[in-house]
């Protein structure tokens, strides 16, 4: 056989998922593994949404779609765009994407060159280098100064001539942090200064505790260099639903249109539909959510606190990133074989030294899961 692509080639696996398949091989082989590793609300997705699509279906919305997604659901996310984020935008300049991971990568496919560079504060979300990657770029690391994870004026040092864009992410998967006004206001200038792309990922934006969520692209000229990144899978537990969305300017949209055309189509019909619903639907399900969300992070800030282990400020998302001693991918592996909790690695992330817990999981289970693990440390 030839030789494969090179360029995929040199793409790390995902490492979240990788742990969390150990932790499904290890349940199956009868071992009583608590796994923390992943993103996914723990909770059914709420039930006007599901009806709604059944709905569809029943009334055989099986067929192709426009390439962007139908209208009515454009139209409702442009609409929470404007009036929930404040940012300037139409339903023309929105594309629903199969999961905002999608968002992620047709964005990158439609703006970077080959060699072009994209700023990445860490720690950061795995599966953006691998965008930028396979889309022929080059990721240049910026770490942010623990344990705030705040952006400073030290990430202008990254922009050199081949700088095309910068990631930012907040509130933050794996830290939780949620980039102030000042930060996001850096950003903006830097964009400006620099004429830079921004994707702003805000998937997570529905889940604050004590913070206020900013849009970068609601700050004054923004709005025409900034690719913002939403969805349903964190606030609306939608994750297998495969249902995101990005608003960019129509250059850039259309350059992501026609990246959507020639791979997944569009996302399923019946599924957007349930979209709909979730965005002009009753929103205190998502409120309900945030408060279990918001009881489970007070018990694990209390929990590490009482092992004297330093926690990055979970402002948002729902995990709790933890500082821990020695080799972190070596204490992953500790936790998983030894305690039996699942965890992942802070080098995952490009932040070696820390561990990313979710709390995406019931309130038993992370007692139990804080049992092993202070166990675990007082060996």
């Amino acid at each position: 056989m030839r030789a494969l692509s090179e360029k995929v080639g040199a793409v790390a696996p995902s490492a979240t998922i990788q742990i969390s398949d150990a932790a499904k091989r290890m349940r199956r082989e009868g071992i009583d593994v608590i796994s923390l590793s992943i993103g996914e609300p723990d909770f059914a997705t709420p039930e006007h949404i599901v009806a709604a699509c059944c709905d569809a279906l029943a009334r055989g919305e099986t067929h192709y779609a426009p390439s962007n997604g139908i209208p009515e659901l454009l139209t409702a996310i442009a609409e929470k765009s404007r009036t929930g984020n404040g940012i300037p935008c139409e339903a023309a300049n929105v594309i629903a994407t199969c999961g905002a991971k999608d968002a992620i990568f047709q964005a990158m496919q439609a703006c970077l060159n080959p060699g072009d560079e994209v700023v990445l504060p860490d720690p950061s979300w795995v599966s953006y280098e691998p965008c930028i990657q396979m889309a022929g770029g080059r990721a240049v690391h910026h770490p942010l100064r623990s344990p705030s994870f705040q952006i400073d004026d030290a990430i202008l040092e990254r922009v050199g001539p081949r700088t095309r864009m910068i990631v930012v992410n907040t509130p933050s998967n794996p830290t939780g942090t949620v980039l102030s006004r000042q930060s996001l206001r850096l950003v903006a200038d830097l964009c400006q200064d620099y004429d830079l792309i921004a994707l702003s990922d805000e998937i997570y934006e529905k889940l604050i505790y004590e913070k206020e969520h900013i849009s970068l692209a609601s700050l004054d000229g923004m709005a025409e260099r900034t690719i913002t990144v939403n969805g349903f899978s964190k606030a609306y537990a939608m994750t297998g639903w495969r249902l995101g969305w990005a608003v960019a300017p129509l250059p850039i949209l259309r350059q992501m249109a026609k990246v959507q055309q020639h791979s997944v189509s569009h996302p399923p019909t019946f599924v957007m539909w349930g979209g709909v619903a979730a965005l002009t639907g009753d929103q205190s399900c998502v409120e309900a959510m945030r408060r279990e969300f918001a009881d489970r992070r007070r018990y694990m800030l209390d929990e590490f606190g009482a092992m004297d282990m330093t926690v990055a400020p979970p402002d948002g998302a729902f995990y709790v990133f933890v500082q821990v001693e020695g080799d972190d991918m070596a204490v992953a592996e500790e936790w998983l074989h030894s305690a039996h909790v699942a965890a992942t690695p802070g080098s995952a992330f490009n932040a070696p030294g820390w561990m990313r817990l979710s709390y995406a999981a019931s309130l038993p289970s992370l007692k139990e899961a804080a049992r092993r693990i202070r166990l675990w440390k007082s060996r």
